[in-house]
């Protein structure tokens, strides 16, 4: 894989977080659809009518004395994910993986009995992990069980990819893999690896981990040049959905692809982080222009997919 230095890069057209907010966020994201985002259950709801399939929900708890019933969902299920609705990166997520005796085994392998579960879930209630604090509901989803060939890649934890959507056109992707430093969670700032993705084919480009160059694996040993995403003309087109689902012109698409359904929408941000950058080694201004500079009809979301594929047909700057 090769390199780009910080310097290049922003001679190449990077992208920083205060041209971020004021030319893009806040000129092109209506803050009457923030609830759409900042809610994962609303979110879920929403892109459904458009086609954007997302993990099964499997039940929703909104008052503490709905955690009972929890018992009794959980009884004959193996595995599924605990989510806090207003969370944000990755906080208050509990993953379950399979059960031993009475006790739940978490992705990481930890044991922990029920109890455990039924005080994660009052403390999302409480608001433990909203964005201001506020009450909260519990969402839990069916387990995401990612396909063998992204997952042999990630550490304990299900490899995601995260997608930018500008005013409906995905713009830049990348693949994010779980570590041993993460904790599990494909979370970046925490230890995660982003893999630049070539946005026409879902072929590896570069690889970073707290920003800097890797080719290897920290923790599996794995080289990270041949990676390649399966069903990524579908998974371009559900991004591009998610602009008529929310209105939001400047926001990040998280997908997953599961063994079984194939891919599914995670959630949306509305204020999608920039490393996406430097993993892909080059940055976001060229392409954000270009579609700003067209001059078009209303354009279906599979005919955004296919001006992106031919605009950015050689996986970095605008052509």
């Amino acid at each position: 894989m090769g390199w780009i230095s910080p310097f290049k890069l922003n001679r190449l057209g990077m992208l920083n977080m205060n041209r971020r907010n004021v030319d893009y966020i806040s000129r092109y994201n209506n803050r009457a659809s923030y609830p759409l985002v900042d809610n994962k259950l609303k979110t879920k709801l929403v892109v459904a009518e458009y086609d954007v399939p997302t993990p099964k929900l499997l039940q929703v708890v909104r008052h503490q004395h709905e955690i009972s019933g929890f018992r009794s969902m959980a009884e004959g299920i193996n595995g599924f994910a605990v989510k806090p609705a207003k969370g944000s990166g990755g906080k208050g997520i509990t993953v379950i993986s399979g059960r031993d005796g009475e006790q739940f085994v978490k992705a990481s392998g930890a044991r922990v009995p029920l109890s455990y579960l039924e005080r994660h879930l009052s403390n999302i209630l409480a608001g433990l992990y909203s964005l201001a604090g506020s009450p909260d509901v519990a969402i839990v989803e069916e387990l995401v069980n990612s396909i063998p060939g992204l997952a042999r890649y990630s550490f304990q934890g299900v490899p995601d990819i995260r997608i930018v959507v500008f005013q409906g056109y995905p713009v830049m992707a990348m693949l994010r893999l779980a570590t041993r430093a993460s904790d599990g969670k494909a979370n970046l700032h925490q230890g995660a690896i982003g893999v630049g993705l070539n946005i026409t084919n879902g072929r590896g480009l570069n690889a970073v981990q707290f920003n800097r160059p890797i080719t290897v694996h920290p923790d599996l040993g794995l080289a990270l040049e041949n990676i390649a995403i399966d069903d990524w003309d579908q998974m371009l087109s559900m991004a591009a959905r998610c602009y008529e689902a929310t209105g939001l012109g400047y926001m990040g698409v998280d997908l997953v692809v599961d063994a079984v359904r194939g891919p599914l929408l995670l959630e949306l941000n509305a204020r999608p982080g920039l490393a996406i950058q430097m993993a892909n080694g080059c940055g976001l201004l060229p392409r954000l222009k270009t579609i700003e500079s067209l001059r078009r009809p209303h354009f279906t979301p599979d005919e955004r997919v296919k001006f992106v594929k031919d605009a950015f047909g050689n996986g970095q700057r605008a052509a």
